[in-house]
């Protein structure tokens, strides 16, 4: 009988434990939940960064791809040097992050991020990634929209053993998820008929067509798991990039107009498809269109009011532009580097994307449509 009641008296304790364990577990995530709000209580408890070069930090590194940056000039002015950010210094997450209170979401292909390096966001973005599988295969392994889709799923999966259902459904729902893509698409893929038999199977309205319904599926499957709250970044002005008016198809001081002409049936197509998105049949989402092309044009055509005026070369690169190689390992970049709108071929310069970031945060609907990222960071108040 005594043995009995010791074993009953030690379930009991242990039921106990459990249970103020179980409590404890509880009040430390609805803390880091709190926490995760931000100073005011205003911004956004995490970032999710899906995408390509533009906003990739490090996921490349990881992978068996010839597109990397993790190589000295990119980075040279940043404090800890290159870091796979296609950029001299700061990407746009990364000045973004900032205005919302939120350090750089960390590289999904890293495998240090796991745990609570997890709570404030993951980084997905890859480097020659696009909207179709088949984009950017000729640099190797990639993280495509599908993929990366995938892995937000298997981090998510990680997240339902640190915290309640409830929690998470909280969480996801006050977090922001960014996604650049579309570039590639192009660049990477139709306008590279050599390669990629897709600028003959379709023409620009239907290739438009075709990565809208791609992008609109993967948009929903992030939604269904439990994201609210999206920018979805429309492409720049690929004709005025380094890589492009090296191609001698531009006369002189002159953008590739036909290259971007035809990105305008896929940016209006996903301002349409934020339109559709917004029309009430996703309960509780808001999506936004980043017009990126508008706010780059009106760098390029305005650059001295930005306090630019080199707009048509990157700083580091070779050939015609700067832009027929892009940088390579340990060339000299240009010295005055705030004052050129591309750092390489194709991306831009740590001070246009603080520029990026800012029109984003605070612009007007022609830059954020229908909201900006701060009135968007006011509905978790």
């Amino acid at each position: 009988m005594l043995v009995f009641l010791r074993k009953e008296r030690t379930e009991l304790i242990m039921h106990m434990v459990i249970k103020v364990m179980r409590l404890l577990m509880a009040v430390v995530m609805v803390v880091m939940l709190q926490c995760s709000k931000g100073v005011f209580g205003s911004q956004f408890g995490a970032m999710w960064v899906f995408g390509d070069s533009l906003v990739d930090d490090g996921n490349n590194n990881y992978l068996n791809s010839i597109a990397k940056s993790n190589y000295y000039p990119y980075g040279c002015d940043l404090s800890s040097g290159p870091t796979g950010r296609f950029s001299n210094g700061k990407t746009f997450v990364d000045f973004l992050g900032e205005k919302l209170g939120l350090a750089s979401p960390p590289p999904f292909a890293d495998r240090a991020t796991s745990g609570s390096r997890i709570l404030g966001g993951v980084n997905y973005a890859s480097a020659a990634a696009g909207i179709l599988d088949d984009t950017g295969r000729h640099y190797g392994d990639r993280y495509s929209l599908s993929q990366q889709v995938v892995n937000f799923e298997m981090t998510v999966s990680q997240l339902r053993t640190m915290m309640s259902a409830d929690n998470l459904s909280q969480y996801l729902s006050r977090s922001l998820a960014l996604m650049v893509f579309g570039s590639n698409d192009y660049l990477n893929n139709y306008l590279m008929p050599s390669i990629y038999p897709s600028s003959y199977n379709y023409n620009p309205s239907d290739f438009a067509n075709l990565l809208l319904n791609r992008y609109a599926r993967q948009i929903v499957a992030l939604y269904s798991i439990g994201l609210r709250k999206f920018v979805l970044a429309g492409v720049g002005p690929l004709g005025c990039i380094p890589n492009q008016l090296a191609t001698g198809q531009a006369p002189a001081g002159r953008c590739v107009d036909y290259v971007n002409q035809m990105l305008g049936s896929f940016n209006e197509g996903l301002r349409s498809l934020v339109n559709i998105l917004n029309n009430g049949t996703h309960p509780g989402a808001i999506f936004v269109y980043g017009n990126t092309y508008a706010i780059f044009g009106d760098i390029l055509n305005n650059p001295a009011a930005y306090g630019f005026n080199v707009v048509d070369r990157g700083c580091c690169g070779i050939g015609k532009n700067q832009g027929q190689i892009t940088c390579l390992p340990f060339a000299i970049p240009c010295s005055n580097r705030n004052q050129y709108v591309f750092w390489d071929a194709f991306h831009p310069t740590h001070a246009a994307n603080a520029i990026l970031a800012q029109r984003a945060y605070a612009g007007s609907p022609n830059d954020c449509y229908p909201i900006n990222v701060q009135q968007m960071s006011l509905l978790n108040s």
